[in-house]
């Protein structure tokens, strides 16, 4: 408890405006200017002077007995029960000052009412300025300010000092604007002239609204009062030019003033602080020390939050070293900001042991504990905390802040009981009112995935911010219903509010996962009209909008003009030409932001670790993957699922499997990438054991996991296998088949063959089936022949996709294998006047580096010669071995040997010819090709891997193909 103050009248004497020495108790509760009088009559007798003497000193020392020791209730007995007869009865009225000063500190506002009681039974305490100023500060200290101002609002007549209790309560319960206008009532409608006590509190309040203007307005007439030289109103300009982020006006003041203090170090190191300036923050420490201060308890608590907001924990253990030297580490406010700075930079185990360690917890202890679990998303640890703080602490209540700092771990469906229960208490103990608890909820409600209890919370906000409105159109935005996110905008539109930044973030994003490009660029000129352009976190939002709307040149304008670019734009430029399959742009950003020396990390790496995976680059997934290594990436989970998939995309499966085995933990995801790999490296049985194995190890698979698996069974024939894990997929793990599965058991279906059983199967789906199915179906349906079937299911593609250059060309090609020439004319006829062009063969081999690309029939590449020649010697030797050309794959009305011409000039014959050429005896062939491989270039590949003893890798649009001493691992199926 602090230390309470000597007597009333002691505080009230004449003083002068400036002062030099001050003792630190003074800066927390600065002196009044203007005096009181405290003369004795001169005709009193020498009997009553001596019982004064005598009486008064043994009242006083037991009433600051009992306050200092808390019995409160016992001081006011004490005070009640005094009936001895004191002269003028000045020892009630300073032992009454002193027991309101007690209720202050304690907040015991109960008794502070029954003091409040005696001032006004006595009627020659009624009015009297002294007390009447310790009700006003009592009042606000227990947080009742209109209390304070019914105590005011009562005095008959007013001093300067009840003026300033008044405006220091209103202040001190952040009501500004109340502080403000009572500061302007005094100047306007008053005699009395503002004092060093008076402008603190006005320039706290001006800190309080961010309204710097008015406080340089205030500044001014400090200045022409001459008060501005003051210690204690420059500290507080110092602390309301730094809040205000006017950091030059914070340091002009600072370096002008002629006395410092240690709370004037303190006030400059906080403005550096919340203006994000962590090393200016650490500078000013330093000199601190230089001039012969040492930092105490307020310096460490602000500077704590600086390495906190770093992410920096090795300062941090610096302060908390510092923090030992000076033996402030076992100050409450200390250990509570080490908690907290050491589990927001990682260090959550630290924490634990602080807080374990700590005997003297508050609410303030808990509640950064508590926070510290929820950030780590360790849903268990946060309300086991919860349960513990209401159990092992009676002292110890549930606040606002703790609601706050439990509600982010609220993320998933199954935390929507908990949070529920959550609600209930705040409801039943009056949190709900608390403007940013009930934001909290809405926003946690829509994680969680309850948008109905989200939106009744909201409706059961009675005056609802601008930041309530954020919290329901962001979450609705980010969770799965972005079209009620934009109906409610406008609803906040009609209501009469304007959209800040948070607001605009929100709408980029609705407009983003609902393809709104024109929304979008409506936003982006109101961006740009209101000077929101030069705001970092909606210029990337703005950018990721276009990539979602597939405006890739227009994010990279953005990209382009942004002048000082953080890591997340660089990350959102290389997700995004990921996201649109342009893995040569994305390789080329990633150069360019290491020539920029911007140091990349895990999503970075794991985007360049996709373009490689999309451009079957190798030799560039390996370098990268040594660059993890060395980076120490490949610790992260996701990066390396990335690096396990990037190599099973290349067709390397071994050493898919080699890093799955090194994975120090293996999730789900890590799991189905490898599952995808074996089965479209066509080892669908290998596929197979490993989801067996899932099962063994009691890990829960998802849809992506039955996706691999059925596309597994799928390409290695195992039609009654599917059939049975899809049924398992719904009876035994509960999770409902979505289109994407569908299609994998219609494509598993018609591949084998029984186009009844895939038809019976769409026709029984909940969902319309898309053109992905209807086309996967067409190819099956020219596979084995079935005209009737695939002449309806090319009528229906057609009608979805219309558009659309490849469903013409299935349609094209089933007629051509049925030798319906005419119909193939129609069609090619009919995609001539739409404007559609068919997409050539096209097939690239990555060498040493460099990518090299083949278009079918492609003759003015340099080494076509030297190519033609290759596949000439090629066709020699296979043709000996038993290849002969298959000519039904050319679906054009040609002669014999025009087709066979044709068939040489297949992008992939090109590409293995490219790769023979180029690389030693022994090496694999990896090829990639942008459709299926055709029968007779499959064919080929399988007699080219026997007559040269060379393993081909061949990737088509669909699976890989290995082919090795003369046979596939499709085994002739796909």
């Amino acid at each position: 408890m602090a230390k309470l103050a000597p007597p009333v009248s002691c505080y009230y004497q004449t003083c002068p405006t400036h002062r030099t020495n001050r003792s630190r108790h003074s800066i927390l509760t600065p002196k009044a200017s203007v005096s009181f009088s405290t003369k004795q009559t001169h005709n009193r007798d020498s009997h009553t002077l001596k019982t004064r003497t005598s009486h008064e000193p043994a009242l006083l020392q037991e009433i600051n007995k009992l306050c200092e020791s808390g019995n409160l209730t016992e001081a006011l007995n004490l005070l009640r029960n005094d009936t001895r007869n004191v002269v003028s009865g000045s020892a009630r009225r300073e032992a009454m000052g002193v027991l309101l000063q007690a209720c202050g500190y304690q907040q015991d506002m109960e008794t502070g009412r029954r003091v409040h009681e005696l001032v006004s039974a006595w009627t020659q305490f009624r009015n009297d300025f002294v007390l009447n100023t310790r009700l006003v500060t009592m009042y606000s200290m227990c947080g009742s300010p209109l209390d304070s101002r019914m105590v005011f609002d009562g005095l008959q007549g007013k001093n300067l000092f009840v003026w300033n209790a008044l405006i220091s309560a209103y202040t001190r319960n952040q009501l500004y604007h109340d502080s403000i206008n009572m500061f302007i009532e005094l100047i306007s409608e008053t005699d009395f002239k503002p004092d060093f006590f008076t402008f603190p509190c006005v320039f706290k309040a001006c800190a309080g609204i961010l309204d710097v203007r008015l406080g340089q307005v205030f500044h001014g007439m400090a200045m022409k009062m001459g008060l501005v030289l003051d210690v204690f109103v420059g500290n507080a300009l110092v602390g309301m030019y730094g809040k205000c982020g006017c950091l030059e006006d914070a340091v002009q003041v600072f370096e002008k003033m002629p006395e410092r203090n240690l709370v004037s170090w303190n006030s400059m190191i906080r403005g550096f602080s919340e203006n994000g300036l962590s090393q200016e923050c650490y500078d000013l420490v330093r000199e601190i020390l230089g001039e012969g201060f040492l930092p105490d308890d307020a310096t460490i608590v602000t500077l704590l939050p600086v390495s906190a907001g770093e992410g920096d924990g090795d300062m941090g253990m610096k302060i908390h070293a510092l923090a030992v030297k000076l033996g402030l580490n076992e100050e409450l406010m200390v250990k509570n900001a080490l908690m907290d700075m050491y589990s927001k930079c990682g260090y959550l185990s630290e924490a634990i042991v602080m807080f374990g360690k700590n005997n003297k917890k508050n609410v303030v202890s808990w509640n950064s504990m508590i926070g510290g679990f929820s950030r780590e998303g360790d849903v268990y640890g946060t309300f086991d905390l919860l349960r513990r703080m209401q159990v092992e602490d009676e002292n110890v209540r549930i606040n606002e802040v703790t609601i706050l700092n439990v509600l982010p771990a609220c993320l998933e469906e199954q935390e929507l009981v908990s949070l529920k229960e959550i609600h209930g208490y705040s409801f039943r103990h009056g949190f709900h009112d608390d403007e940013l608890v009930a934001n909290a909820f809405v926003a946690a409600y829509t994680k969680c995935g309850s948008l109905s209890s989200a939106q009744h919370v909201f409706h059961g906000i009675e005056n609802k911010t601008v930041s309530s409105w954020n919290a329901l159109i962001g979450g609705l935005a980010q969770n799965g219903d972005p079209q009620m996110a934009l109906d409610f905008y406008f609803e906040m539109k009609d209501a009469g509010l304007d959209p800040d930044w948070y607001t605009i973030g929100s709408l980029i994003l609705a407009c983003a996962h609902l393809k709104f490009k024109r929304y979008g660029k409506q936003i982006h000129g109101f961006v740009l009209r209101n000077g929101l352009e030069c705001d970092s976190f909606i210029s990337i939002s703005l950018m990721s909008l276009y990539i979602h709307c597939n405006q890739i040149l227009s994010a990279r304008i953005l990209f382009s003009r942004m002048e000082d670019k953080s890591l997340v734009c660089w990350n959102t430029m290389l997700a995004g030409y990921t996201q649109l399959e342009l893995p040569d742009d994305t390789l080329h950003i990633f150069r360019q932001m290491l020539s920029n020396g911007v140091q990349p990390y895990e999503i970075a790496v794991m985007s360049v670790f996709e373009a490689c995976s999309q451009l079957s680059a190798l030799r560039l997934g390996k370098e990268l993957h040594c660059f993890a290594l060395k980076a120490k990436l490949v610790e992260d989970m996701f990066v390396g699922c990335s690096i396990l998939d990037m190599y099973a995309k290349n067709g390397c499966i071994e050493q898919a499997q080699m890093v799955f085995d090194g994975l120090t933990e293996k999730d789900v995801a890590a799991w189905n990438v490898l599952i995808a790999g074996y089965g479209t490296n066509g080892h669908g049985n290998k596929a197979l054991e490993l989801f067996e194995e899932m099962y063994r190890l009691w890990l829960k698979p998802d849809g992506f996991t039955f996706i691999g698996v059925l596309m597994a069974c799928s390409h290695a024939g195992l039609v009654q296998e599917g059939l049975t894990y899809f049924k398992e997929m719904q009876d035994l793990y509960g999770i409902e088949p979505k289109l994407e599965h569908y299609a994998c058991v219609v494509d598993m279906l018609g591949r084998a063959g029984q186009l009844e059983e895939a038809m019976r199967l769409i026709s029984e789906m909940p969902e319309e089936p898309d053109a992905r199915i209807w086309s996967s179906l067409l190819s099956s349906c020219r596979s084995h022949g079935d005209l009737n079937m695939g002449a309806k299911i090319a009528e229906m593609l057609l009608e979805l996709e219309p558009g659309k250059a490849e469903n013409y060309v299935l349609v094209s090609n089933l007629y051509a294998g049925s030798g319906k020439w005419d119909d193939v004319r129609r069609v090619r006829q009919r995609m001539k006047e739409i404007g559609l062009q068919k997409d050539a063969g096209h097939s690239w081999i990555e060498l040493e580096g460099k990518v090299h690309s083949f278009i079918a029939g492609d003759n003015l590449l340099p080494e076509s010669r030297e190519i033609r020649e290759t596949w000439k010697s090629l066709e020699e030797k296979i043709t000996d071995l038993g290849y002969r050309p298959n000519t039904s794959c050319v679906l054009h009305e040609l002669e014999e040997e025009e087709k066979i011409e044709r068939l040489r000039g297949h992008s992939e014959k090109l590409a293995i010819s490219f790769g023979l050429l180029k690389t030693s005896k022994g090496s694999t062939i990896r090829v990639c090709k942008n459709l299926r491989i055709c029968l007779d270039c499959h064919n080929a590949a399988k007699f080219i891997s026997k007559a040269v003893e060379r393993e081909i890798v061949v990737r088509d649009n669909k699976r890989f193909h290995h082919f090795k001493d003369g046979l596939c691992s499709c085994a002739d199926y796909w």
